[in-house]
């Protein structure tokens, strides 16, 4: 069986512990962008499964109402150190569609949070129909003008199924999200893509095909989330139509672990569940005990003896 550290898939944890030698935590922002699927550039009411906070309901700026990211990053650097825990931090601009600004307003903001000295890089949260030429231009100079600190760009793919990114809204073709990837890799920025397991309309077999189309997209790494219907959000509707069924937590594990021995050894995982705000999460409320759903997926990993790539289609990209 093979093993990262601990765990039978490669871990950000392992990932990271590899590079700084100790734990790093993440800080998320919220930088005060919206979304073209919101100012109705290409909708005004977002995804269906988003709620009011943009992906952002654990931004520090939505606990204190704190503007600037220095004052984020310090609310939530305090955070960690009140449990004596966490001396480097990740910069995570979570909220919204963080490359959606005028370029000038989006390099302060950034390099605000590049020149804290306890920042070892920056995660920018966007959408692949959001990078342009001039925010490719200032990604690519940025990457170069802090050697020493990473850019990650996070897109949100959701699905490579059409039928499915219409009907929750996603806004952009996928080959808006190939051409993305390929802009990022030719300027060496690692790009992380999310994808949510369990979206209307999407069975196992489809959620392995978006894992094992990103197995040959040279993706540096993936958050794979399972889809949580939150308060006001469309998707409530459709829930209580019973349109759709929410996996139970063994069903969830095996497609998770379906996923993972799909995707390549070096691809960083992550995320392999996903938090949702106690107040606004309806279903599944399994998801709730984060500890038990990873103990879980260990632990039945371990009775398959599988692990990440074990399954893996060895072809070029």
């Amino acid at each position: 069986m093979m093993l990262w550290n601990d765990k039978p898939y490669h871990s950000l944890d392992y990932e990271l512990k590899k590079i700084y030698g100790e734990k790093i935590y993440k800080i998320a922002l919220d930088a005060g962008m919206t979304c073209p699927n919101r100012d109705g550039t290409c909708g005004v009411r977002g995804c269906i499964f988003c709620s009011a906070g943009g992906s952002g309901d654990f931004a520090a700026r939505k606990d204190s109402g704190e503007t600037s990211i220095s004052a984020q990053l310090e609310q939530g650097k305090q955070y960690f150190h009140s449990k004596n825990i966490g001396r480097r931090f990740i910069a995570y601009f979570q909220a919204y569609t963080n490359t959606y600004a005028p370029v000038a307003r989006l390099e302060s903001l950034y390099r605000e949070a590049l020149d804290e000295p306890s920042v070892v890089g920056i995660s920018i949260a966007t959408r692949p129909d959001c990078l342009d030429s001039d925010v490719l231009s200032l990604l690519d100079r940025l990457n170069r003008e802090y050697p020493n600190k990473f850019i990650w760009i996070e897109l949100g793919l959701q699905t490579i199924h059409e039928r499915t990114a219409v009907l929750i809204r996603r806004g952009y073709p996928l080959s808006v999200f190939e051409q993305a990837v390929l802009s990022l890799r030719e300027r060496s920025i690692p790009i992380i893509a999310h994808v949510i397991i369990g979206l209307p309309g999407e069975n196992k077999a489809m959620m392995l095909e978006t894992c094992r189309f990103l197995a040959q997209k040279g993706i540096n790494g993936i958050k794979l989330q399972l889809l949580h219907v939150l308060r006001n959000t469309d998707l409530v509707e459709l829930y209580q139509k019973k349109t759709f069924d929410i996996p139970d937590i063994m069903e969830y594990i095996d497609i998770i672990i379906s996923c993972l021995e799909v995707l390549p050894p070096d691809m960083v995982i992550h995320r392999v569940t996903g938090d949702g705000p106690r107040n606004l999460l309806l279903a599944p409320l399994w998801s709730l005990d984060k500890k038990r759903v990873l103990n879980t997926l260990h632990q039945e990993m371990r009775r398959r003896d599988t692990w990440q790539s074990k399954k893996q289609r060895r072809t070029n990209p």
